[in-house]
């Protein structure tokens, strides 16, 4: 999502000297966070105030991808229980000062039900990655609301998303997550056992096991789809052939709860291989011989993005600003099913041609 420069602005700048230290800067260098990972066998961050480098909060849990961790703020000590809610899509919730609030994927919102959910933060992240580059606190939605500790809110609200970033990390590299502490081994024997023979092939650590290859092919793209969390959702990217894809979009039709995939482009340069993969894809189910009670239904958007609401200019010159352009975003529905909502909409113009020629067609002859 796109950030507004004239907003707050904090970004997720990785230490130069410590790869367990992460700062949260602004744009003109001043860091207000600093997270650091605390060494162990379980999942454990600590976010600092830079400046008086006191400890703001601690989030916890068995491992970086538990479904439920825990925040506890200091000054005063107050826990927050972080909680995954999710089902098909990402969904992370949490309480503060008796409201509720969502995290899905790059916003945040303040749930009030029945009213329509409030956004009050957003973040900017890497094409096809869970990792968040920057991130805004909207203030402005926040002054809206009657919160006693808003500092303590902004310090959840980042938090979790720290915590988010460690899970996608833990997960393209499993000793990301949790580390081993830094201190020399080697030193506390040789302190605890003073004037005695070292034996080096007992006292020596086992060498750590190979890391495992990296999937390819199909294996790499479900695990791409995963990490995103829409799994009827499929973002086409450069990684990827478009074999790949449209095998991986076969198998989830074969499933006979999912009754609509989305095959949508990353970037405008993908757009065309999103046709590619969609035109596999009814081809590979062609061929596997599927009656035409199971054809696909297709629905097409593009340039979804950049609608802007108010009346529309037409501009009749003939202008190279009216040329064609291509799409610079394409989404592409399949289903099984019918999906009138998604079907395009008559023009008004058509619709009053039709309307002037049955006019005509019921007016009676002069002869």
């Amino acid at each position: 999502m796109s950030l507004d420069k004239n907003l707050f602005t904090l970004v997720f700048t990785p230490h130069k000297d410590q790869q367990n230290v992460l700062d949260l800067v602004d744009p003109s260098g001043t860091v207000h966070y600093r997270r650091q990972r605390v060494a162990g066998p379980e999942y454990k961050i600590e976010v600092y105030d830079p400046m008086s480098e006191a400890l703001l909060v601690t989030a916890s849990a068995p491992s970086p991808a538990s479904k439920v961790k825990s925040l506890e703020l200091c000054n005063p000590t107050s826990v927050v229980e972080l909680k995954f809610t999710g089902t098909l899509s990402f969904r992370w919730s949490f309480k503060w000062e008796e409201h509720e609030f969502e995290w899905k994927r790059e916003e945040c919102y303040m749930i009030r039900k029945p009213d329509p959910p409030v956004i009050i933060a957003i973040t900017k992240e890497t094409s096809g990655r869970l990792k968040t580059q920057s991130v805004q606190i909207l203030d402005y939605n926040l002054n809206r609301f009657d919160i006693e500790d808003r500092k303590g809110l902004e310090i959840v609200i980042l938090t979790a998303l720290l915590t988010f970033q460690d899970a996608n990390e833990a997960h393209h590299t499993p000793d990301a997550g949790v580390t081993s502490p830094t201190s020399n081994p080697l030193s506390r024997v040789s302190s605890a056992f003073i004037g005695t023979a070292i034996s080096p092939s007992n006292d020596l650590p086992p060498p750590p096991p190979p890391k495992p290859a990296p999937k390819t092919g199909l294996d790499r793209i479900a695990e791409l789809q995963s990490i995103k969390g829409e799994y009827n959702e499929i973002i086409i990217s450069d990684e990827g052939t478009i074999h790949e894809f449209a095998e991986y979009c076969n198998n989830l039709l074969k499933d006979d709860a999912m009754l609509f995939i989305t095959v949508k482009s990353a970037e405008a340069e993908h757009v065309a291989k999103v046709l590619q993969v969609v035109e596999e894809t009814k081809r590979i189910r062609y061929k596997a011989g599927l009656s035409e009670d199971e054809e696909l239904h297709q629905y097409v958007l593009y340039d979804t993005q950049e609608g802007k609401k108010g009346p529309r200019r037409i501009n009749l010159d003939d202008d190279a600003k009216n040329k064609y352009a291509p799409p610079k975003n394409l989404t592409v529905h399949l289903s099984k099913i019918s999906m009138p909502e998604l079907q395009p909409k008559a023009q008004a113009n058509d619709k009053a041609q039709k309307d002037s020629k049955r006019k005509d067609d019921k007016r009676p002859g002069w002869w």
